[in-house]
């Protein structure tokens, strides 16, 4: 059996679904406008630069939801999915994703957007095995803005596979091939301890690393 790990956003998606979900927190007056929208930006290009603080993003990200009663913020993000996230799921991608599925590979998505975003996201591809940020809850289960573990961002996404591979009785070594499809440079780590790094739909920071290195090059979008 072969292993195949996708990231997420600008991955398989063209946009962040975390950037993408706090723009619908204001365009459901659930956030504070522009104010929102410009941290929100911010953070997202401290995320690009690779140089965000994701702790403070993800008490940030979650604020504005974690404090409505939870059926409230599942039906919000029931809506974000019906009407942001479907119509970026293209052809293209899942096909990329039923590609692996059909070959046998033990498939996964693995991304640092939390848990509670991006559920609805890898089962709309169909995908069983979602490793994400993992978020906090307290004793009565209520959401604190905060982490729970190894964080899935930068060089915890090769913990946090490991820890996934080992909860199914597997390890690196079992696999003839592991792939890893990303955009990122944050996914520097895990593309570097992959046997097939695929730099899908890469920014220019990883297209440089990518063509110095000879990896394939992926364009699942325009």
């Amino acid at each position: 059996m072969n292993l195949t790990l996708f990231d997420l956003d600008g991955t398989l998606i063209a946009h962040d679904s975390d950037h993408a979900f706090g723009n619908f927190m204001v365009d459901i007056g659930w956030a504070d406008g522009e104010h929102w929208r410009r941290r929100n930006d911010e953070l997202f290009a401290e995320y690009q630069a690779g140089v965000l603080n994701l702790d403070a993003y993800i008490e940030f990200a979650t604020s504005v939801w974690r404090s409505r009663p939870l059926d409230q913020a599942l039906a919000a993000r029931e809506r974000f999915m019906h009407e942001v996230m479907r119509p970026m799921l293209t052809p293209d991608a899942q096909a990329l994703v039923q590609q692996a599925q059909d070959a046998g590979d033990l498939v996964a998505i693995v991304t640092a957007t939390n848990e509670f975003v991006t559920e609805p996201i890898a089962g709309a591809f169909g995908v069983e095995h979602l490793i994400a940020v993992q978020l906090q809850r307290d004793a009565g289960g209520t959401y604190t803005g905060g982490i729970q573990g190894v964080p899935s961002f930068q060089a915890g996404k090769i913990v946090r596979v490991e820890q996934w591979l080992a909860g199914l009785g597997r390890q690196w070594g079992d696999f003839e091939r592991i792939s890893f499809y990303s955009d990122s440079i944050n996914d520097l780590p895990l593309l570097e301890r992959v046997s097939h790094p695929v730099a899908t739909n890469p920014t220019p920071a990883l297209a440089a690393i990518a063509a110095e290195r000879g990896w394939p090059l992926l364009k699942l979008f325009a």
